[in-house]
This record gives C-alpha cells, structure tokens and sequence, in this order.
C-alpha cells in the first residue's frame, strides 16, 4: 500500500510505488515493541511461518550489511549521493525481501501450528537492525525528495511523500498471463518523485521531538502546501504536470476533490499534531483561519457545525467556490477535532499512575488561549477569567484564573470537588487522589470539578 490517508492513490495502477507514510508507522512500531521489550524482557513466541520470514529479512540484512554499498556508507565523509538509480545491493535487498514476503502470504493461507521462541536478547537485537534500516531508508528519501530550494514548492526539508519506480531492466520469464502478455523479472529499477503530499508532513512529525516539528512547521507553511489565500492547509501542492498513471486525483481540476483541495481530514490531522507535540501558539493562531468554529460561514457555504470531505482551495479556477465546504458528512474531521478537544480541555494524561503507591491520580493540565477565556467582571480577583466544559458528558468542569493569560500546559494550583449528594472536598496541590479520581472516573458521584490555575 503506498496511499496512506489519499484514498484516489488507490487508482496507483498504472506504475510501481512506495509511500513514506507507512514507513513512519513503522518506525513508531518499532520503538514501541523496543520499548515494550526492554521494559519486560521476556521471549516472544510467533508462528515457525514468521520465524522464516524474519530468518529470511536476516539473511538479506547479512548480505546488504557486507555489499559494497554499505562499505561506501561507512568510509563516507559527507552525505551520500544518490541518483534516481536504485544502487544494485539495495535492490537485491529488496528483491529478496519482497520474494520471502510473497512466499509468506503464499504459505499463510492456513498456518502450520508450529511455533518458535526469540529470546529477549534476540527480539533486541532484530529489531535494532530493522530500525537501523528504516532510519537509513527514511535519510535517502529525504535526499531524493529534496533537492535544494525549489521556488515553485520551497520543498527543501520537508520529507516526501510518495515515490514511483520505473523498471529500467528486466528478463522474461516465459510465462503469460491470460490475455497473452508476458511476465517479467525486475533487474534494475529507477526512483521517481511526487510534488509535496501533508500525509508525509503528519506522519513524520510522530517521529520527531518538538524542536524538531517547529522546524518542520514553518517550513510547510512557506510551502506550496499552504493556502495562503485562505490560511488553510492543501492535501498536496500543485500537481501540474503529472502522469494520469497517478490516480484519479489528476482526473479533478486544481484545488477541487483530491487535486489540491483542502481535505478537511488531512488539515485537521495535521493540527492535532501541532498540539500533541506542544507547539501551542502556532496551534490556535492556525485554529483562527483553519477550523470550523472560527472561520466565515458566509464564506463556507454551510452551517459551521458541519465538517466536509474538502473545501475548495485557492487553486480552483472558480473564485465564487474558493473557501466554500463540499460533501458534508461526518468525516474523520470530527474524531481529529475531538481529540484536539481533548488536548486542549482535559490534557494528555488526566489518569495516571503514582508511581510511588500504585494508586490512580487525576490531573487536569489543559492547553487554553487567554481569548477562550470569558471574563466575568463581577467575580471574585482569582475567579475573574472562566472556560467551561462537560467531562464525560455529565461532570461540569469550570477553570478559573486572575488575569488573562494562556494556560499552556500549567497544572492547578487547587481543587473543589462536588459530589451529588451535595457535599464539597477541597484539594490542594495540583493531582486528585486516587478515590476521588476513581469516582470522577465512575461518573455518577460526582456533580462538579472547579480548578484555580
């Protein structure tokens, strides 16, 4: 699959691809089972039919690690220069890992029942090698799809997203499919690239720290990604040019449906990252022009409370549509916009554990702007400014602070605590302790949460 979030990539039939985003993924699945193993250190069991599979990936790994081409990367003094030819070992490397896989699915149709044990230490040292060559991977992609300041995309820095490959050489193999064509074995392949893509941008900044993500953010923003006549974010830069072999985007005008629009999905996606890794004050400035509640919806073309498939971009030939929202439905927008809510209401962790007693604690550490705060000028001085919720549909959560500020990341100072038969607890310090967090999280014992900051 090389398609990732881009549905109209499923049209990819007329070449050979690859996508970046799936290779992000599995990089944050690598680390994860990493860490997972280190922490437990315990043999893992898995079918004898991937225990070949991966035997096989080893095999391969051996070969690659003594081929040439990995002895140039190891006496290299700069960064290695890449042309649009596959280096030779790396395509056998794929070529025998492409053929253990194939033969995998083939034998998987009904597994033997067989098994086999790695040892910790083995399951360690496989998943090492396997995230070196990801990061190797990911490091010539971004040599590929970046070649130097580019005027018309300003894509320098900003990883790629999909890649074509071109057979440049190949033998027959004397067999034939029904309608008379022959098959091939591929010898030699070269790479192809693809104008930007914001799946790419959203599926690396999971893997980056978030110095690194603010680097990332303002480079898209200068980018052909941005639409900076509506201060929104394109689903890709300009595709002029392209091969129609590229899937039935090519098949819509500029800035309509998947050709450049504004995929509301993709955009909010992109969002939810910004706030997940802390860049705060970029976050709401791009709520302000980017998000539903804040936009114009004269402009839109529909109430605000409803998300669309796409919003025609600046790039549609039609000015009168630019802005306006299309094909609304409850798309994935709403489960990305939920989850920026919950970011931004509640905080990343409200439930944790102590690590001292074992015991589950609640925080409230929210991510709010000073101009989401209603100011209440009767109020007492640390009650002055508000923001109100509902947690769990049913809990009234009100945060109070003395003077307009943003409340990015900032733990309460105290706690008051309403329970429905009437009765009040105060709490100070900034966590909940564990039997009132527990009731919070039962629901029905509990009336209301008021939280100074």
């Amino acid at each position: 699959a090389m398609n990732g979030l881009v549905d109209s990539l499923l049209n990819f039939t007329g070449m050979v691809g690859s996508g970046l985003p799936e290779t992000y993924e599995l990089k944050v699945l690598l680390n994860y089972i990493q860490k997972v193993n280190d922490k437990y250190q315990r043999p893992v069991t898995v079918p004898k039919e991937l225990a070949s599979l991966i035997g096989n990936i080893s095999d391969a790994l051996d070969l690659l690690e003594m081929s040439d081409y990995a002895k140039s990367l190891k006496n290299a003094t700069n960064t290695p220069t890449l042309t649009s030819t596959v280096p030779s070992d790396l395509f056998q490397y794929w070529d025998s890992v492409a053929t253990a896989r194939e033969y995998y699915r083939e034998v998987t149709n009904v597994f033997s029942g067989k098994t086999h044990e790695f040892s910790s230490t083995s399951v360690a040292k496989i998943i090492e090698r396997w995230i070196e060559q990801v990061n190797m991977g990911i490091e010539r992609a971004m040599i590929l799809g970046n070649h130097g300041y580019n005027k018309a995309d300003m894509k320098s820095g900003i990883t790629p997203t999909y890649f074509s490959f071109n057979i440049t050489k190949w033998e027959l193999t004397g067999k034939k499919n029904p309608d008379g064509h022959p098959f091939v074995r591929a010898k030699k392949i070269a790479v192809g690239e693809f104008p930007l893509f914001l799946e790419g941008v959203v599926r690396m900044m999971k893997t980056i720290d978030k110095d690194e993500v603010q680097s990332v953010y303002e480079k898209v923003k200068a980018s052909g990604l941005r639409d900076k006549g509506l201060g929104m974010y394109t689903l890709s830069s300009s595709l002029v040019g392209q091969s129609y072999d590229m899937g039935r985007m090519m098949a819509f005008s500029p800035g309509w449906l998947e050709n450049q629009s504004v995929w509301m999905h993709m955009s909010y996606k992109y969002y939810l990252e910004l706030i997940r890794k802390g860049l705060y004050t970029e976050f709401f400035d791009e709520m302000k022009s980017g998000m539903l509640p804040f936009i114009n919806d004269e402009t839109y073309g529909r109430s605000l409370l409803e998300c669309s498939s796409f919003i025609a971009s600046s790039a549609f030939v039609d000015p009168s549509m630019r802005g306006k929202g299309f094909l609304a439905r409850l798309s994935g927008s709403t489960a990305e916009f939920l989850s920026m809510w919950v970011l931004m209401m509640i905080g990343p962790n409200p439930f944790f554990m102590n690590n001292e007693t074992g015991l589950v604690e609640m925080q409230l550490v929210p991510a709010l702007p000073s101009w989401l705060f209603r100011e209440d000028p009767s109020a007492g001085r640390n009650e002055k400014f508000v923001v109100q919720y509902k947690l769990f549909t049913s809990i009234n959560v009100v945060y109070y602070i003395s003077e307009s500020r943003d409340l990015f990341g900032v733990r309460p100072m105290r706690y008051e605590i309403g329970l429905r038969d009437g009765s009040r607890i105060k709490v100070d310090g900034p966590t909940i302790p564990s039997d009132l967090a527990t009731n919070i999280r039962r629901v029905v014992f509990i009336d209301f949460i008021h939280a100074w900051y």
